[in-house]
Parts: structure tokens; sequence; C-alpha cells
């Protein structure tokens, strides 16, 4: 008789356990905080920006400084040539009439502060006091009307412009303010009475930056007094303005744009994860609702997505799992009822029985469902761990040339003594015919096959096993020369508890699950197991033939 066919046996039921470790959902999760906070971390660009606003002015003071004394080389070489006067004794002196014309002239397109003092240090011109040294005209620049979006960012600005101050050289000395300056109120000018060019940055009280640099006026060699030209900072103040006024837009955007882009990225991160952990909740604590089901992520094609597919094959094979469990549990319990209940009779009848022959009988009837718990014990243990042991065991690399060749020589040792079916196996092909597997569960499928074969074959007959590859699979083949499969029972053969044996073989020696542990076996190799039937030439049956396919290891 042809064993039967299982669904897969699981070895242990599950129990969701109580409680929830899903918290509920809050706008800012501890992984959208990690998101915001990272992001955020973008943001310390401009404020590397604001720290190098101190060294933008310094620059700024020096290309100005540059300037100054580009334009105050022009001006004394100007004054040398034009306003130097050789007297008859050969002394040259300074001719005040052109000197003062010339500073006059040339301090008003560069908008400077000219200054001519004499080697005794007294001040000979100024380009701010006309007619006279007593007559003051200042000359200052007209602030810029703010636009309103700078009047909004004042607050801003100005803090900025502190933190600029404080990360800069702010030590700078005052700007004399004497009604008459003389060269001693200025080291840059007495620098230049004795041949020197300095430059020097000053502050006013107000705090506006002035800017000085001072030359010796000379023809030749001899000094005949020194100019000092002297700048404001406003055209510094308003370059930093400007910069600090965009760097606070731009700064300003990307705050405004991390913190969008990071709650974007927070929540298609953070609420699928929360919605798959929600679903999975549910799951877990009413495994086998068919209404309970993982979102489908998996148009996103990313971890997401990649996730969602993996949780949902998950719940799809827990819930057959759980489905397996309960058909194996009623098939159990129904192929138990059965002899329970024969024995339960016998055992009953067998205290009333008077006749020996009949307690005999019951005694056999006894005997006969004992060996058949016994043996459907042993088979559904075996099947329950099978499972287990299928995922928890790695798979090694399996000749199944020699595997086979192994098992035929040891079936046809013995099966000459005792008139049993010769084993005969062929192998097309020059191999390697290697598989990934467990090789002691592939031993037990072909076991189960040839234990088959030999039931329905006849005395002395023939078992053929072919062995071949292609197509990177190999195809193993067993053949016997009994009567056959019913054409309607070539699937339900591998059925579990299904059980059809010869007429005349000793009951109960037979549980119905060899094909379906099989079957279960040959499923966890990636493989396929089949059965079909051998005709004569007039059609008529002349045997069964078992094929399985497994794929060839790499």
């Amino acid at each position: 008789m042809l064993k039967a066919d299982p669904a897969k046996a699981p070895n242990k039921t599950l129990q969701p356990e109580k409680g929830s470790t899903v918290k509920k959902s809050r706008f800012l999760t501890p992984l959208a905080r990690k998101i915001l906070a990272i992001n955020m971390l973008t943001l310390a660009i401009p404020v590397a920006g604001l720290l190098y606003q101190g060294v933008y002015k310094d620059q700024l003071i020096q290309q100005e400084l540059e300037a100054l004394r580009t334009q105050g080389e022009i001006f004394s070489g100007a004054l040398g040539e034009a306003a130097i006067t050789r007297l008859n004794t050969g002394q040259e002196i300074l001719n005040l009439v052109p000197a003062r014309h010339i500073i006059h002239r040339l301090s008003v397109p560069g908008r400077v502060h000219a200054r001519l003092f004499l080697n005794d240090g007294k001040l000979a011109a100024d380009s701010e006091r006309l007619g006279g040294l007593n007559q003051i005209v200042e000359v200052e620049d007209l602030p810029e009307h703010d636009s309103t979006a700078e009047q909004i960012l004042e607050p801003f600005l100005e803090m900025m412009e502190n933190l600029t101050e404080f990360t800069s050289s702010h030590d700078l000395p005052l700007y004399p303010n004497n009604a008459i300056p003389v060269a001693s109120d200025f080291p840059e000018a007495q620098n230049a009475l004795r041949g020197g060019i300095t430059g020097v940055v000053r502050q006013k009280s107000n705090g506006n930056l002035v800017l000085s640099v001072a030359f010796p006026v000379q023809r030749y060699y001899q000094i005949a007094g020194a100019l000092m030209l002297s700048k404001g900072g406003a055209k510094i103040d308003a370059a930093m303005r400007e910069i600090r006024f965009n760097l606070l837009i731009l700064s300003g955007l990307a705050f405004v744009l991390t913190i969008s882009l990071s709650l974007y990225l927070a929540a298609s991160i953070v609420s699928p994860i929360q919605r798959l952990a929600h679903a999975a909740e549910r799951i877990r604590e009413n495994v086998g609702r068919q209404d309970d089901i993982i979102p489908d992520f998996t148009s996103r094609r990313d971890a997401i997505g990649e996730l969602s597919g993996v949780l949902r094959e998950m719940t799809d094979a827990l819930r057959k799992r759980l489905s397996a469990i309960e058909s194996f549990a009623a098939d159990v319990s129904h192929e138990i009822k059965n002899p329970l209940t024969s024995l339960k009779s016998a055992v009953e009848t067998l205290s009333f029985a008077k006749d020996e022959a009949q307690k005999k009988k019951l005694l056999r009837i006894i005997e006969d469902d004992v060996t058949r718990l016994d043996r459907l014990i042993t088979d559904i243990s075996d099947a329950s761990r099978l499972d287990a042991e299928l995922s928890r065991t790695d798979a090694t690399p399996v000749n199944m040339a020699e595997m086979l060749d192994t098992l035929v020589d040891m079936h046809n040792t013995t099966a000459e003594e005792r008139n049993r079916p010769q084993l005969h196996l062929d192998c097309l092909g020059n191999g390697p015919f290697m598989i990934q597997g467990i090789e002691g569960r592939l031993v037990q499928v072909f076991r189960n096959l040839f234990g088959n074969a030999e039931t329905f074959s006849p005395d002395n007959g023939r078992i053929s096993i072919r062995l071949e590859s292609s197509d990177k699979q190999i195809t193993i083949t067993v053949e016997d020369e009994g009567p056959g499969i019913p054409e309607n029972k070539l699937e339900a053969i591998f059925d579990r508890f299904y059980s059809e044996r010869p007429e005349g073989e000793a009951f109960g020696k037979h549980s119905g699950l060899g094909l379906a542990i099989s079957k279960q076996i040959i499923d966890a190799h990636h493989g396929r197991i089949y059965a079909e039937n051998r005709h004569n030439p007039d059609g008529s049956p002349k045997g069964a033939r078992f094929i399985i396919k497994l794929p060839m290891s790499n």
C-alpha cells in the first residue's frame, strides 16, 4: 500500500504574549527626533559663516588700507613734484598754496580726508577746512535707506554685528578729536615725518571705523612734510551689513527647508514603520484573523517596501502554519481515535468473553491496535519534529550518486536471501550530481520510496532507479513492477494519513505518513515530488513511477 502525504507538520504552537510592545503614535518619535537632529547639523554651515564675518571684516579693512596706500602714493608724489619749491640757497620748502589746492582737488573724487603736516608737526592743509584751518566742512556719506525686510530683521542684524565684533580685532585705539590736530596726535604722521609709511585703524566714540595712512612728502631725499589720508568705514560697514543680511536670509531659508525636509523624511519613514508595527501587534494579539493584514508598501521599492513584503510573507506563512497545525491536530485526533475506539471495545468485550477462541481473537485485535498506535505515535512524533529540524539544520553538499549507490548496495546485500526485489541504479551523464541538502533526511525519502516500491513489487522483481542532470536540476526516478496507482489518487497519495496497502499485509505496519513526510522534506529542499503510472503498449498498468526534481548546487 502506498503511504500518504502530509501537509507540513509544525513542531510547536505559537501563543501570543500578553501586553503590547508598540507605543502609541507620537508626532515626534525618537526616530523622528534623530532625523531632525542630524539634519539640523547642516545649519552649522551658516553658523560657521557668522563666525567667519570677523575674518572677512579684517580682510576688507586690509583692502581699504591698501587702497589708501595707493591713493596716498599718488597724493604724495603730486605734492612732491608740484608743491615743493627750491630756494636760491638750494633749500627745498613746501609751497602751501599749491599744496592746499592739490589736496582739495585730489581728495574729493576719492572721498578721503587729507591732511598735510609740516616738519614741526603743525597742520598746514586740511581737505575738510576751507579758507582757513578754523572753517571745518565735515563730509559724511548719507546712510542708505533700509528696506522693509532689513527693518524687520534689524534685531537679528544687530546681534550678528555684535557677534562679528566679538570675533574680530575689537581693541582699537580711539580716534583723536582735537580742534586743530597736530602730527603728534597721530603716530603714523610722526613716522611719516621720519620717512616711514604706516597704516592705522581707529574707531570713533560712536563705534565707526577710521582708517589712516601717512606718507612722507619729498622730492628727492629731503622730507618737506607728512601727508595723512583718512577714510571712514562706511563702505566696510555697508558691505558687512549686506553680508549679514544675505547670510540671515539664507540661514532662515536653510532652517525652514531643513525643518520641512526633516519632517517629511521622518513622516515617510516613521509613519510606515509605525503602521507596520501596529499591524504586527494586532496580528500577534489576534492570531489567525484574516481581516488583520500587513500594509502593502512594496511599491516604494526601498527598505521599508522590502520590510513590508517580508512581513506580509511571514504573516501569510504564519497563517498557513497555524492552519496546518489545526489540520494536523484534527487528522491526528481522527487517526488515533479509530484504534483507541477499537481497543476500548475489544477490552470491554474481553471481560465478558468465555470462549477461548473468542478471547484469542480479541487479544489479537488489541495487539494490532496497540501496534498501530505505536506506529502512529512514532511517525507523528517524527513529522512534528521534522519542520523544526529542517529549519535549524544547515544544508551541506550532498553527492546524490554516491548516496543512492550506497543505499542500493545496502538493500541488495540482504535482498537475495529473502527473494526481495533488486534495486538497479543507472546514472545518466558524468555528473557531478551535487545538491545542497540534509543528507540524513534525503536518505529517509529514498528509504520510503524504496520501501513502497518493494511492498508492491513481486518477489525477485526489479526496482529501477535513474539519476540524471539537466537544466541545473537533478532528476531521480524510482520505478516498480507493481499494480500502479489509481489514476484519481496520484495526488492523494501524498495526503496525510492516506493509506492503501496490498492485501495480506500485517495490520498497523504503516501510518500513512511516509509519503507525506517525504514530500515535506523535498519541499524544504526547494524540489518537487510527484507520481505517475507506467503502462504496457496495450495501455494496461505495469507499475508506478515516482519522480523527484532537486536544484543542482552551483
